[in-house]
């Protein structure tokens, strides 16, 4: 496996991990697609939209040039609109369910006219919301709230906190606060800059505490948060990649995609290692961004496997046309077997030849190993087939739990008295907008414990 440092020019990284979807021109160029909405009644793209934003609405009030008004009806339901505008699967949800998908006609582009209203609040550094004065407590003083994450369910959490009068403390294990979206996702899909600007925007209403690199189970405890806060919220979301549990996985050139993802995000594009011919395994969001981002780094071919076909993939078409777009090559209905290696790096990668079996109680299928084998020669395997939650950590805190993932009832809660948790954590792994949609919810959950309306 090559190191990359200088097989590309910083001109030519740039280019390949420049913004892959540019924003409106110019405002007519969003007034016209604003104006073209039907402003239905009962919109089915804000069914469609975990977080509920009132679609019709915002794209009325840009069309009616009232773009701070839009930005706050955006941000009222997501705080976190800007980001979701860029990394939502919208095909899946908001544009998927427009009416004009019915008519043959183009959808509405409702995730590039969501960033036109929220990028300019940020750019202009609009505060959309104050904080309300605290309400008075028989026993005094303001009531204090521990996040565990800053991440899209943490930062979502502690900002509808915060605009009810809470004082918030968010303790991250990570130096940079954003969670998936600064650290997660393909550069060229949301810059570091803009990560850091949107947790910096979501800060300014103000009343939120950040303390950088402390990890729970070992620089806090849960036990210590509960003594010193009146409620406590878990958004600690996955991160342990799982296993293929095939032989030679140990070796030099085998890594996982969120490591290889992480390291292009915090280390720069010309210092992390890429192999010239690379396998990635998997088919979803981060099976592409890896695959992607390893052809935009400088790798001479790159092969998604995935053991299903194209139809059962669980990327979206849109995702799945960039990693075509960049060259990379896909291998449907085959599995890893084996990793070959010499002198302890990867050589080749064996692969069972899979074919679709019955379906389940379900519908779906599943993929059957028909015995035979292929090989492919490589010097990277990247191994994106999905997260594992932190079982031990969970486990240890004696947090009710389905192998890892946490356990909450309808209001948020754990088994644990005043201990709330949502994201990824709870949800096994789903998109940025349905853990902002979990933020919410745990903090609705948090003010009717604390008994505050």
């Amino acid at each position: 496996m090559s190191i990359i440092n200088n097989r590309l020019s910083k001109e030519q990284y740039d280019q390949n991990f420049s913004d892959i979807h540019p924003p409106f021109e110019t405002k007519d160029a969003a007034l016209v697609e604003a104006n073209r909405c039907l402003y239905c009644y009962d919109a089915p793209c804000t069914k469609s939209c975990p977080t509920g934003i009132n679609v019709p609405k915002f794209i009325k009030q840009i069309a009616s040039d009232n773009v701070k008004g839009s930005a706050h009806t955006i941000f009222s339901s997501n705080i976190m609109g800007a980001g979701c505008s860029k990394v939502c699967p919208v095909e899946k949800l908001c544009e998927g369910a427009c009416v004009f998908n019915l008519m043959e006609e183009e959808a509405i582009p409702i995730a590039k006219l969501q960033r036109y209203s929220t990028e300019k609040a940020m750019a202009n550094k609009w505060q959309l919301f104050e904080r309300k004065p605290y309400p008075s407590l028989e026993n005094g003083g303001r009531k204090k709230v521990a996040i565990v994450g800053a991440g899209p369910a943490g930062l979502s959490c502690a900002h509808v906190l915060s605009r009810e009068g809470i004082d918030v403390t968010i303790y991250e294990k990570e130096a940079k606060g954003g969670g998936l979206m600064t650290y997660g996702i393909a550069a060229y899909k949301v810059t570091p800059q803009f990560c850091e600007d949107e947790v910096n925007y979501i800060l300014s209403i103000g009343g939120i505490a950040i303390k950088y690199n402390q990890e729970l189970g070992k620089d806090i405890s849960l036990d210590g948060l509960q003594k010193n806060y009146d409620a406590v919220y878990l958004g600690i979301g996955v991160g342990l990649a799982r296993q293929l549990n095939i032989p030679g996985e140990a070796v030099a050139g085998v890594e996982d995609a969120i490591t290889f993802i992480y390291d292009i995000r915090e280390k720069g594009y010309d210092k992390v290692a890429v192999g010239d011919n690379v396998a990635v395994i998997g088919m979803g969001m981060t099976a592409i961004d890896a695959a992607t981002q390893a052809k935009r780094l400088g790798a001479n071919e790159v092969t998604l496997v995935y053991r299903r076909t194209e139809n059962e993939k669980p990327c979206t078409q849109e995702e799945l046309d960039i990693a075509k777009m960049d060259g990379c090559k896909i291998i449907w209905l085959a599995a890893p077997k084996e990793v070959i290696s010499e002198a302890g790096k990867v050589k080749q990668l064996v692969c069972s030849k899979m074919k679709l079996g019955e379906p389940d109680a379900s519908g779906r299928r599943s993929p059957v190993d028909t015995g035979e084998t292929f090989s492919l020669d490589v010097d990277m395997v990247i191994k994106a087939a999905g997260q594992m939650p932190f079982e031990t950590l969970v486990k240890n805190n004696n947090i009710e739990n389905k192998s890892g993932k946490i356990s909450i009832g309808k209001n948020s809660e754990t088994n644990i008295k005043g201990v709330f948790a949502g994201g990824d954590c709870v949800n096994g792994g789903k998109e940025v907008v349905d853990a902002v949609q979990h933020g919410k919810d745990g903090a609705m959950a948090i003010l009717s414990y604390l008994n505050i309306n």
